[in-house]
């Protein structure tokens, strides 16, 4: 088996299969290795010989969701991408040498080009589209349910929670001025590194999640003790649930939760003072400093996000 991915490894390198095309072409191919080897490049062709037999949105679909991937890789499956063909025998012709040293664990295969496809979803920045006719609610929307779909296809990755920590990060230091309070990577906890909270400013400490638990409110009555301000940052979701349990804890009336959405889209409209030209700019500041964040506090330079005035 280490072989086999060393040698998969040094093909993906040499050969560029990290694009939506190649990508396709592989999981397709490997589907057909399954009838057996040796592999006939020109019977994979269709009758015309223009195009890869099979090589459809529907076929690759069908192998990713086997592995629970529901995003699109490639809205033809590949099928148009230049140089499908190309890619097609240079595949096939790596496989059949693999092939001649005995049986090949086209399993494994396929979860190595699954795990590229993971990598090749989570390597795109966020996108964020800046449109007059949309509220900057639902601009704040659009990037967090972007984080939670690609938190759905990479199992056990908090993208949602990432964004949402950075995000009010990088808006606090819009409003505030950067500097004044301490930034962290992610997967620094609140407990593991003795924070009051993930932002602390003034008297308030700021604790942001996407899945609001007895831990933070627990956290909150640490606060609270010692004299602090807690506030809650979280989703829609998270708000009906962190009330929840702020007033079973006896707290309720003592923590301020606020909605993400509201938190972030009202500060843009303050840094904008109210004008569309300042809207775009208040937009484009607070994705800049989040960047910026992302890149000195964080490894994945995936969690970027990409704006589009």
């Amino acid at each position: 088996m280490a072989g086999l991915e060393a040698a998969l490894c040094a093909f993906n390198r040499e050969k560029n299969f990290g694009g939506k095309g190649p990508l396709s072409v592989a999981l397709v191919i490997t589907q057909y290795a399954r009838e057996g080897f040796p592999l006939n490049p020109n019977k994979l062709l269709t009758d015309g010989g223009g195009q890869v037999r099979g090589l459809g949105k529907g076929a690759v679909q069908a192998i990713l969701k086997r592995h629970g991937i529901t995003r699109v890789l490639a809205a033809e499956g590949g099928r148009t991408s230049r140089g499908g063909i190309g890619n097609m025998r240079d595949y096939v012709t790596f496989l059949n040498d693999q092939a001649v040293d005995g049986p090949v664990d086209l399993d494994a295969v396929e979860a190595f080009w699954i795990q590229r496809v993971q990598e090749f979803f989570s390597a795109k920045p966020f996108k964020i589209r800046l449109d007059a006719s949309r509220s900057l609610r639902t601009l704040v929307r659009d990037v967090i349910a972007q984080a939670e779909e690609r938190q759905r296809n990479a199992p056990g990755m908090q993208y949602a929670g990432a964004v949402l920590q950075h995000l009010v990060g990088a808006k606090l230091d819009c409003a505030l001025g950067a500097g004044r309070f301490e930034h962290n990577s992610f997967s620094t906890s609140d407990a593991q590194s003795s924070r009051a909270g993930d932002f602390f400013i003034g008297d308030v400490a700021v604790h942001v999640t996407t899945a609001p638990g007895e831990a933070v409110i627990d956290r909150c009555r640490d606060n609270l003790n010692d004299g602090h301000r807690p506030i809650i940052v979280t989703t829609k979701r998270g708000v009906t649930v962190a009330e929840g349990l702020a007033e079973n804890a006896g707290v309720g009336d003592r923590i301020d939760i606020f909605e993400i959405e509201q938190f972030v889209a009202l500060n843009l409209y303050e840094l904008g003072k109210f004008a569309a030209e300042g809207r775009r700019d208040a937009v484009e500041d607070v994705v800049m400093r989040y960047n910026q964040i992302v890149e000195k506090f964080e490894t994945d330079p995936s969690l970027k996000i990409e704006f589009r005035p």
